[in-house]
């Protein structure tokens, strides 16, 4: 009950953080265009429910309201200015990265104290890789599962966010829509790359890491790329 309590206070402040967005002036593309083509479910993969088909069908749709832009410069990026570490912004007690831990996970146990908030281990059923990772909290072991920002802050920060103010790149940074527990490695892997250049290993996952991107930048109004949204809008309409 905890870690549904949780989950449903983390949707209600994700779809009521006050946004902002001016434009940014464009510069030329640099995506590298990749091959999106998805595996059918007789391939091994397992097949798209309805729910997923109408979730791919809006996001479709939302890419219709995302600006085409080239990619501005990476020029006074830092990370600070998305907010120092992990912040609380649903002021429920725990800091995003632990709220999206017991949101992701199985298996949770949490540090003992006056809330459960601190998440000591769990099990990920990782979806870039499609592998079982247990995660256990300490030093050379928490890198194992990392909290990915399905869209990167610094790309963002070339899409629009130069322009927000403060507390929209705080919130931007701690929304459960842009966050997501996987391997650690994998993360790493992804870097700051965008849908043009980097997609999950694991397939069957492809359509709804794109479709989470779309609603996160249609949220935020951040713009795409041509190769960026041409990637999604190819993604998407095959696993209709």
């Amino acid at each position: 009950m905890r870690s549904l309590r949780r989950f449903l206070g983390l949707a209600l402040i994700s779809g009521s953080l006050a946004l902002t967005s001016c434009s940014v002036s464009a510069l030329g593309d640099i995506d590298i265009q990749l091959d999106t083509t998805t595996q059918s479910a007789s391939a091994g993969n397992p097949p798209i429910t309805a729910d997923q088909s109408v979730e791919f069908a809006e996001s479709l749709q939302l890419l219709e309201q995302i600006d085409i832009k080239g990619r501005a410069p990476k020029t006074g990026y830092s990370r600070d200015l998305f907010g120092k570490g992990w912040k609380d912004p649903d002021r429920n007690g725990c800091d995003a990265r632990n709220d999206i831990l017991a949101r992701d996970l199985g298996e949770v146990e949490y540090r003992e104290g006056r809330i459960e908030c601190v998440v000591l281990s769990g099990v990920l059923n990782d979806p870039y890789t499609g592998q079982r990772i247990d995660f256990t909290r300490g030093q050379g072991t928490s890198t194992a599962v990392q909290i990915d920002h399905v869209v990167a802050l610094s790309d963002a920060w070339q899409k629009g966010a130069q322009q927000w103010d403060a507390d929209t790149r705080l919130n931007f940074a701690n929304d459960p829509l842009n966050l997501m527990a996987v391997d650690g490695p994998t993360n790493a892997s992804k870097g700051d790359k965008d849908a043009a250049t980097w997609l999950p290993p694991n397939r069957s996952f492809r359509c709804t890491y794109v479709s989470r991107q779309t609603q996160v930048k249609a949220k935020y109004q951040a713009w795409m790329t041509q190769a960026e949204h041409d990637a999604i809008t190819k993604l998407l309409r095959s696993c209709l």
